[in-house]
């Protein structure tokens, strides 16, 4: 018997007030308000404009959502498609099912078509965004434990995972993958943060490094889990997906380095214009200020020069006549 383990949630369903949210929906909208925010606050740090993130954040976010559930649905049609089962469960994002895979190739498209409509090179917001989404990641994946899903294998480990019986699920004590997974991207997120300010990412590098190091820990997690899946080669789906994105990252990473090193100066042209401005604005107040300065310093000021002015003009008439 396990005495010690984690329990599962009796329900998933949150209610704030009278509002029933369900602790799925309520772990991703969390995730999403987290991002934003870290987001807004890395790209002012790298030169652009307050709000910009958010601006952006609207196209990338529905575009996200849809592709991490198309994803979802297209790998697991069966659940959706097959005989006795309803399709319009494919629409009822609530209970479960959004892939990160799929969120990230969508939500990239948004995400591009809000930096065009702002001038914005998209590379640099997706380096500003990498820690805020993987932080995203971390916050989200405790809603598969109030929907006490995607869990690993039995275990009796004191940290093991309380399941309940349920429609298919068996009752036991197993893996809690979603507790990894959330780990590892807090980890992640460490990391690039510190390589960011260490070695001075840019041009997509820290979005690079996120998505290479994420894939590591999601390989072994993902081999883990008991849940059914598609096999190719007798390797999980998202095994593969993990082997060729990990790929993918690094390769962009290293041809990155070689064309393009360093960071970008410049991420918001109407923020850098702005800052010009203020600059400009400031130097003129400095020079008019030491302009003052230089008056008081010698005297020279318009009221005394014009009354020492009139006793010479009175001795200069008496000498004439």
């Amino acid at each position: 018997m396990n005495l010690a383990y984690i329990p599962s949630p009796s329900t998933s369903v949150v209610h704030l007030g009278p509002i029933p949210l369900r602790g799925y929906a309520f772990c991703i909208i969390i995730g999403v308000f987290v991002a934003v925010w870290y987001g807004n606050k890395r790209w002012i740090a790298r030169g652009g404009k307050a709000g910009t993130v958010a601006d952006i954040a609207v196209w990338a976010v529905p575009f996200g959502l849809v592709g991490g559930r198309l994803y979802h649905v297209i790998t697991d049609y069966e659940l959706y498609f097959s005989d006795g089962k309803d399709w319009v469960g494919a629409f009822k994002i609530w209970q479960g099912g959004l892939g990160i895979w799929g969120a990230v190739a969508l939500g990239a498209v948004g995400a591009w078509i809000g930096c065009r409509r702002r001038g914005i090179p998209l590379p640099a917001w997706a380096d500003a965004m990498a820690p805020g989404l993987v932080i995203a990641q971390a916050i989200g994946r405790w809603g598969n434990w109030f929907n006490q899903e995607l869990y690993g294998k039995p275990t009796d480990l004191p940290w093991a995972l309380k399941i309940s019986e349920g429609t298919d699920r068996v009752a036991g004590t197993y893996h809690p993958t979603f507790l990894y997974e959330s780990l590892w991207c807090l980890g992640v997120a460490a990391l690039i943060v510190w390589a960011d300010r260490r070695f001075r990412l840019g041009h997509g590098r820290v979005f690079a490094l996120y998505v290479a190091t994420y894939c590591v820990g999601r390989g072994w997690i993902e081999y883990m889990r008991i849940d059914d899946a598609h096999h190719i080669l007798g390797v999980r789906l998202n095994v593969w997906t993990a082997i060729v994105m990990f790929v993918l990252a690094v390769t962009y990473f290293v041809i990155s380095s070689k064309l393009r090193p360093g960071r970008e100066e410049i991420v918001e042209p109407d923020a850098a214009e702005a800052a010009e401005s203020a600059e400009s604005a400031e130097d003129g107040d400095a020079s008019d200020s030491v302009d003052l300065d230089k008056k008081a310093e010698t005297g020279d000021k318009p009221e005394e020069a014009e009354a020492e002015a009139e006793p010479a003009d009175e001795e200069a008439a008496a000498k004439k006549s």
